[in-house]
């Protein structure tokens, strides 16, 4: 029995065509993503609203709320140094029968993911975000177009923060756990003071780079991973890359035998 390739074989499988395409999602893309569709299926009410058809539907809990972490700076960048834990947080973007596969494979690692979404993709793919908090994962904000945040006027920016995080209350009651900022890896002092007002106590930030966004292959993005990888460490992926598909059974493996446990954001800092 050989489950390392079982897992690899097992995903490519399950993502099949769905990386197809999806290399044009990632935080350093210059063209951003189109406005967002307000889908007529997502209830305009809080979580435990029942579908417009009138069928039955169970209530849910409402998702965890952004927290203060005591003696942690606004930006956070790691976590404790003295624990084997890391925190794999992923942009979220990209086709969701990828990201579908990506939290299956990680939960068949026994691991917990980060994921910060982009508003657009939760508004066309609203059930993606029960998905993620039913698998146990932390589910954040990523901003609501996925554009350069840091270049924006404070009224932009501010837009841009809030409305994911309406879209995030309105589909799981909670603004979400974490705010990062688009296409930059530190949040400008402007973008930081919009945030907390916005509900976010920190800014979610990473001191290792996947580098899976320059699609450099599948052992590449494991090798920069594992290279740089040490107890606390906040890992920046994404979703929307063949690469990232591919690299993830392997990187899994690469944790366990480091003794490194892959847990929320949330847990990380807990």
């Amino acid at each position: 029995m050989n489950p390392p390739i079982d897992r690899r074989d097992a995903l490519r499988a399950a993502v099949g065509t769905a990386v197809t395409g999806a290399f044009a999602t990632g935080c350093t893309d210059s063209a951003p993503a189109g406005p967002a569709r307000a889908p007529s299926s997502v209830p305009s009410g809080g979580p435990a609203s029942g579908p417009a058809s009138g069928t039955a539907r169970p209530a849910v809990r409402a998702a965890p709320s952004p927290r203060r972490f005591p003696g942690r700076p606004v930006e956070i960048a790691y976590g404790p140094r003295d624990r084997a834990r890391v925190a794999l947080t992923f942009h979220g973007q990209g086709d969701p029968a990828t990201a579908r596969a990506v939290l299956a494979e990680a939960e068949r690692g026994r691991a917990r993911v980060t994921v910060l979404a982009v508003g657009g993709w939760l508004d066309e793919n609203p059930a993606i975000a029960r998905r993620i908090l039913d698998g146990g994962h932390d589910l954040g904000n990523h901003t609501l177009h996925h554009v350069d945040i840091s270049s924006m006027d404070a009224a932009a920016a501010y837009a841009e923060i809030t409305g994911c995080a309406q879209r995030l209350r309105r589909l799981t009651g909670s603004i979400g756990t974490w705010f990062r900022p688009s296409r930059t890896a530190h949040a400008t002092p402007l973008v930081q003071r919009l945030a907390r007002r916005a509900g976010y106590p920190h800014v979610l930030s990473y001191d290792v780079d996947s580098l899976d966004f320059t699609s450099p292959g599948a052992t590449a993005v494991t090798r920069t991973v594992t290279e740089q990888i040490r107890n606390g460490s906040v890992v920046s992926l994404h979703f929307g890359y063949a690469d990232t598909v591919a690299a993830l059974p392997a990187l899994l493996d690469a944790l366990e035998r480091r003794g490194l446990r892959a847990v929320t954001t949330t847990e990380l800092l807990t």
